[in-house]
């Protein structure tokens, strides 16, 4: 049986390091995929700022199979604008509007199609898609603010044991065990980096 599956999480965390110094760490792709303890390897592509992802995670039954992502990394500032100017892209902006608008920097991570077949059900090898926007604000006393909202889909084919469940059923099990499988993963992620920083606290 196959089935689309999308995991969400979140995070708003202060953490006791300098402004650039914190967007520096965070910006290292390789070192925060470390972190996730379903994250079995990063690499970086031939393709610019483009990074594959191997996870390697269970279905609800703890039946493993791993999920590929090809993700682009990029970066902009974080503007916060007067409601009088309206713009759609920090690009379409005057250089003088985006230095006296800034309070931060953006980390985004964009789903990056690659040409070729990814996915090998026999295998259970699967490709999935991720998206996320990383906040990055500077506070008083060397903190930073660092807001994450982070977005997996994944297409892929469930073990023969599962087609006795009722689909709505099996769908919401499968979308909750990926969002929790997301957001511990996130969780672990930045209580790794704890040890880096003098501490991190919920925002």
């Amino acid at each position: 049986m196959e089935m689309e599956a999308t995991g969400k999480s979140r995070g708003d965390w202060i953490l006791h390091g300098e402004f650039n110094q914190t967007v520096a760490y965070l910006s290292d792709h390789k070192r925060m995929l470390g972190f996730n303890p379903f994250c079995h390897s990063v690499e970086l592509t031939e393709t610019e700022n483009v990074y594959k992802w191997l996870f390697r995670v269970t279905d609800p039954q703890n039946n493993p199979f791993d999920v590929i992502f090809y993700v682009e990394q990029t970066e902009e500032p974080l503007l916060e604008l007067p409601e009088h100017i309206e713009h759609t892209e920090t690009a379409e902006l005057s250089e003088e509007l985006i230095n006296r608008y800034t309070v931060g920097k953006t980390i985004h991570w964009q789903h990056h199609p690659v040409a070729g077949q990814i996915d090998d059900p026999a295998k259970y090898l699967f490709e999935g898609k991720a998206f996320a926007k990383m906040h990055m604000r500077p506070m008083e006393a060397k903190k930073t603010r660092v807001q994450l909202d982070l977005r997996v889909d994944v297409h892929f084919t469930l073990y023969p044991a599962f087609r006795i469940v009722p689909e709505p059923i099996l769908h919401a099990m499968t979308n909750a065990a990926i969002s929790i499988i997301m957001q511990a993963s996130t969780n672990t992620m930045f209580h790794s980096i704890s040890r880096d920083f003098k501490n991190i606290r919920n925002a």
